[in-house]
């Protein structure tokens, strides 16, 4: 059956999640991408990073260049038996395409590919380029992937113009959500010390977790900005405190305390950290704080990119999405260093990282078709 014909995506999402890629491995996905790619006229280049695989293709040099991005890593399955089917074994039944990517990320890829196909089988001279970025670490580290990619087309002074990450979006039904932005996410340890002690005998010793207990009592009430058009307001939150022996009958020496922002475009990390550093100064605490920034805040505001990829989705499904900036990081914060339009649009996401993983089958050639209007819209001569 030639591409972009009824079935064909199926069949490469199904070829894709029968490939285990747990995060960093690639499976030979990305082998089997670039030989279909490289049919297609495009030039391939493989770049390694350290366990991980990536993969650059692009098909043609004159702007504008749309770029589509993906991963082929999976997380871990979880306990194989509490699946009602092999998860690297892709399974219909009850309308859905199970197995595991099934949703984040491998039918958007296969989506990519045969929108490619379809699009450049209509338009062999497309009035700009297209590109694949895909990597093997996104659900990992997220250091040897995406952002190697990035480094290494900054240091060759390329640009994208459009971007679109294929990551599931979607709420309820294909179509409804865009993600034109994401949150960064800024964590910090915070170590405060005290004296170790008898709890018999207070006087004798500091209780690090009673005198820490004030401040970050008024950083959790603390409002930090109040978002914008596009944001909610940022939040902090703890997610581990860790102190003591173990012990019922010793005061600790030493609690640790693990925090984390998620931040809008209203506020920097330079300012998250020196606010964070007055509230502790002002309690007198003797501690220590290490910071780890995993990802700055990216947005697209409406425009070209949103507007075209809304009315394509308008075009397949009759829906009129949200945009939105909800949820965590994706690898979409590292392309907008150097492209000033991206946005994510990909399946339904309650299922990802479950138990059971699946998409409706259905929605698979309609995201397709989704993708190939956009590059309709964007590139057709």
């Amino acid at each position: 059956m030639p591409a972009g014909e009824p079935a064909a995506t199926l069949r490469l999402a199904r070829e894709l999640i029968s490939r285990r890629s747990v995060t960093p491995e690639d499976g030979g996905c990305q082998e089997l991408l670039a030989e279909r790619l490289a049919r297609l006229g495009f030039a391939i280049e493989p770049v390694r990073g350290g366990e991980v695989s990536n993969l650059w293709a692009r098909r043609g040099g004159a702007r504008p260049l749309l770029c589509f991005v993906g991963h082929t890593d999976v997380v871990p399955t979880g306990p194989v038996e509490k699946w009602h089917s092999d998860p690297f074994v892709p399974t219909e039944r009850d309308g859905k395409l199970f197995g595991r990517g099934a949703a984040d990320m491998k039918t958007s890829i296969a989506a990519f590919v045969v929108a490619v196909e379809g699009f450049l089988a209509r338009h062999a001279s497309p009035r700009g380029s297209i590109a694949l970025l895909i990597t093997s670490d996104e659900e990992g580290p997220a250091v040897d992937g995406t952002s190697k990619v990035i480094e290494l087309l900054k240091s060759r002074g390329e640009r994208i113009d459009y971007c679109l990450v294929g990551e599931p979006t979607c709420v309820s039904r294909l179509g409804d959500t865009i993600k034109n932005g994401r949150r960064g996410s800024l964590s910090g340890t915070l170590r405060v010390r005290g004296v170790q002690g008898h709890v018999a005998y207070p006087h004798l010793a500091k209780n690090p977790v009673h005198l820490a207990m004030p401040a970050l009592a008024e950083l959790a009430a603390t409002e930090w900005d109040r978002g914008n058009e596009y944001f909610p307001p940022t939040t902090w939150q703890i997610s581990n405190i860790h102190g003591g022996t173990g012990a019922t009958n010793v005061i600790p020496g030493e609690v640790e305390i693990l925090f984390n922002f998620r931040f809008s475009t209203a506020s920097s990390p330079e300012g998250l950290k020196a606010r964070v550093g007055s509230i502790l100064d002002r309690y007198g605490l003797d501690y220590e704080l290490d910071w780890s920034l995993s990802g700055t805040p990216y947005l697209t505001p409406r425009g070209k990119l949103v507007e075209t990829l809304s009315a394509a989705i308008r075009d397949v499904t009759g829906a009129t999405p949200e945009v939105s900036t909800t949820g965590g990081t994706s690898d979409g914060r590292f392309v907008a260093e150097l492209c000033p339009e991206v946005v994510e649009f990909g399946p339904v996401n309650a299922s990802i990282h479950k138990l059971d993983e699946h998409v409706d089958l259905g929605a698979i050639e309609s995201l397709r078709e989704i993708y190939q209007g956009l590059l309709g819209r964007l590139l057709a001569s």
